[in-house]
């Protein structure tokens, strides 16, 4: 089965916020979707509460990428993950921060909210349903594949759209690639992949598709970004697991 391309493209947003989006999302859809970056080869925008970088940098940076959506967006939405397969349903519109715990996907069919994850080298899944405006967005790393975060957050938004998956659209984002992502044999059992004699590598982003695939999604595309290899953009847990920050990724229907 072979899937579309599409990478990000990287650039700023207002107040010089980092980032690289999907220009086709914004242009064809309405859509905001896409994810900050570091800002360059000495750039320090990283978004990461619990890492070892100074809490009160890294809250400055939250707020500086709250202002730069503002217009469009006044709520935001994030969570403290877990690796799981809970996603919480937004279904009215907020002002400000809403900040919850052990949630790994949101998802909303209202405009002005903003779902966010963290991410550092797993992958951000882009769901939408253009024609009533409904979006989610989910943390897939293995632990959350295995959970079932991917058909919940399918699941979820037939339900709240009235759709069927093949009309939604699905793009899974800046993550590491498969020349750099090797596993045990434990986890390519959990994975489906296994039985294995031992570790080889995958492509988490390739088994999101072929996941979302089994369900009924058909348009799908996939970021060529890797986090570990294109260090001047992305931050990767694998390749600095001391030093590594973390960048939000980002999806929503603005308000007009």
């Amino acid at each position: 089965m072979s899937f579309t391309v599409e990478r990000e493209v990287p650039g700023v947003r207002s107040a010089g916020i980092p980032c690289a989006d999907l220009p086709t999302w914004g242009i064809k859809h309405g859509l905001v979707a896409g994810v900050t970056t570091r800002g360059g080869p000495e750039g320090d925008f990283n978004l990461g509460l619990m890492t070892s970088d100074d809490s009160g940098a890294v809250a400055g940076r939250w707020r500086e990428f709250a202002a730069s959506f503002r217009s469009e967006f006044p709520g935001i939405a994030v969570s403290f993950q877990v690796h799981g397969a809970a996603l919480r349903v937004h279904q009215s519109a907020f002002d400000g921060w809403l900040v919850l715990n052990g949630y790994d996907g949101h998802l909303t069919h209202d405009a002005g909210i903003l779902l966010t994850v963290t991410v550092a080298d797993c992958v951000p899944v882009y769901l939408a349903h253009p024609p009533t405006g409904c979006v989610a967005l989910l943390h897939a790393g293995w632990r959350g594949i295995v959970a079932g975060i991917l058909e919940r957050g399918i699941g979820r938004l037939s339900e709240v759209s009235g759709a069927d998956p093949k009309e939604f659209l699905l793009h899974g984002g800046v993550a590491i690639g498969e020349a750099n992502y090797e596993v045990g044999p434990e986890v390519l059992e959990q994975l489906g992949l296994g039985p294995a004699a031992g570790p080889r590598r995958v492509d988490l982003r390739r088994i999101v598709a072929e996941r979302a695939a089994a369900v009924g999604v058909r348009q799908i595309t996939l970021s060529s970004w890797c986090t570990f290899d294109n260090a001047d953009h992305f931050w990767s847990h694998r390749r600095d697991p001391k030093g590594a920050g973390r960048m939000i990724a980002y999806l929503g229907r603005p308000l007009t």
